[in-house]
């Protein structure tokens, strides 16, 4: 399928590597030219050579942490008037709640909550003038399911669901949409740091844990990066103009709900 975006500008956050490079990989597939961020230059600057040798697109890497105005500038000096964005950051590592102070919980929110509204705050009125635009914000599964010891996480980002879902509708009559994808397990450096993580608290091989994730899937797979990136860069196509303001579970069935 021709997603009739080629040509199209698109910046992609946190992208050197994950789910956030396999989005910008299927944009670059897609036609456009990408801008790809991270903070490690190094890794940065290899993912965007092997992206363009794959796909022959024009991409950009900019190093810099999108949570900082310093981060959010050197972005949109690379890419002024983007057609398409993608927010993705990390988010803070499993802990107690009762372990969080002030300072963490500050961070978090800023990290997978106020830097996304901050970079749409910048784009927005520029999408309408033209009457194209597509964000997407990669959230979590944890924001429909959350578990304990990713509660900073799943409030941050479930905040950041709960604030754009009206300023999607406000700004859908000019072809601008809005979209959270929430992933579930995808074979990425998190997800098998956290199988290290667990299995150490367990007492447990990694195996054992692996074993275990893949078993709460119905699916009885973890997904695939190139999978995420699809899905993403169809919502960001001409195709997608009538989606806005809705959360898309990729999990293989793991959240149990019709809704």
């Amino acid at each position: 399928m021709d997603l009739g975006i080629a040509g199209r500008k698109a910046i992609v956050c946190a992208s050197s590597k994950g789910l956030g490079r396999a989005c910008a990989e299927a944009l670059a597939q897609a036609g456009c030219e990408v801008v790809i961020n991270g903070r490690d230059a190094a890794a940065l600057d290899q993912a965007a050579a092997e992206i363009r040798a794959a796909t022959g697109a024009k991409v950009t890497p900019v190093a810099a942490d999108v949570a900082t105005p310093e981060g959010q500038a050197a972005l949109l000096r690379a890419c002024p008037d983007p057609d398409i964005l993608v927010n993705n950051n990390a988010g803070p590592p499993f802990r107690d709640f009762r372990e969080l102070t002030r300072e963490d919980m500050i961070k978090g929110v800023i990290a997978n909550m106020i830097s996304a509204i901050e970079l749409i705050q910048k784009v927005i009125d520029p999408m309408v003038e033209r009457r194209f635009g597509r964000i997407v914000n990669i959230t979590s599964g944890s924001v429909k399911l959350p578990l304990a010891g990713l509660d900073l996480s799943s409030g941050a980002r479930a905040g950041l669901t709960a604030f754009l879902a009206g300023v999607a509708r406000s700004v859908a009559a000019a072809n601008v949409t809005i979209n959270g994808l929430l992933p579930g397990i995808f074979d990425t450096d998190r997800w098998r740091s956290g199988l290290a993580g667990t299995a150490r608290k367990r007492n447990i091989s990694v195996e054992e844990a692996r074993a275990e994730s893949i078993a709460a899937v119905p699916a009885k797979r973890v997904g695939d990066p190139a999978e995420f990136g699809a899905v993403c860069a169809f919502l960001c196509s001409v195709h997608a103009g009538y989606i806005t303001g809705q959360s898309i579970l990729i999990d293989g069935g793991r959240y149990p709900g019709t809704l």
